[in-house]
């Protein structure tokens, strides 16, 4: 059985017990044993976290101790997956820009707030995991991300819709899910799920579940790395 840690708490507009919950049925339905904890001291045993497939935090703003990220980097970089969604994952610790490395991207603003109606374009041919979904339309928040240029895009959606400073730049396409990977491990992230309803909605939910689904599987490729004389611990991140 393939072991999964949910980590939920933040801030309470995101729902991130109810989301927790449905990630936890959703996992524990493809047959993974799941644990599901409340606080960030979930992240304080380090060798617990290396012998994980799957990491998924449900962790809105708020603070985290540099030791915790660092647990988390460390069992990623040696092939524990970690996926996540919206402001849970992507704008969990603003002032943690190791976090920020790690997870591919930061939130910075929902041009017309809850309410905006966006079509979310799927990126043809961008990756197994988005294979036979088709476009569709979503009445939420619109994220506007910063972006590590590294990752790979599965889905976009175009600013701008609502109005804004930024609507004096020319149009572009902001990615909506990524992959991306650290070290040994895969990262998923999807910037859709501002509430639970949200992420019930069927597109949303199979894009997530598919995206757990890749990124547990990566551990298989911690052999690999750790053969090729990567000792799966970064140190160049000091300054957060």
């Amino acid at each position: 059985m393939k072991k999964a840690l949910i980590v939920w708490g933040g801030w309470d507009g995101h729902q991130p017990e109810q989301v927790a919950a449905i990630f936890a049925d959703m996992l524990r339905q493809e047959q993974f044993e799941v644990e599901v904890a409340d606080t960030l001291q979930a992240y304080a045993d380090a060798e617990k976290l290396l012998g994980l497939d799957l990491i998924v935090p449900v962790w809105t703003m708020g603070e985290i101790e540099q030791e915790l990220v660092n647990n988390v980097s460390a069992a990623v970089q040696n092939g524990t997956g970690l996926a996540g969604c919206h402001g849970g994952m992507c704008d969990a610790f603003r002032k943690n820009v190791d976090w920020q490395f790690m997870t591919g991207g930061q939130w910075v603003a929902h041009p017309g707030n809850d309410g905006v109606e966006y079509t979310v374009e799927i990126k043809p041919g961008s990756s197994p995991l988005v294979a036979g979904l088709q476009n569709f339309t979503v009445r939420s928040e619109q994220y506007y991300l910063h972006v590590d240029p590294a990752v790979e895009v599965l889905a976009t959606t175009r600013f701008p819709v609502a109005d804004g400073p930024h609507r004096t730049n020319k149009a572009v396409d902001m990615p909506v899910a990524w992959t991306k990977y650290w070290g040994a491990g895969r990262v998923y992230y999807n910037s859709l799920g501002h509430q639970a309803n949200i992420v019930e909605m069927p597109q949303v939910k199979e894009m997530i579940r598919r995206g757990f689904l890749w990124t547990a599987a990566g551990k298989e490729q911690s052999a690999v790395f750790a053969a090729a004389g990567n000792s799966g611990i970064y140190t160049g991140m000091g300054d957060s």
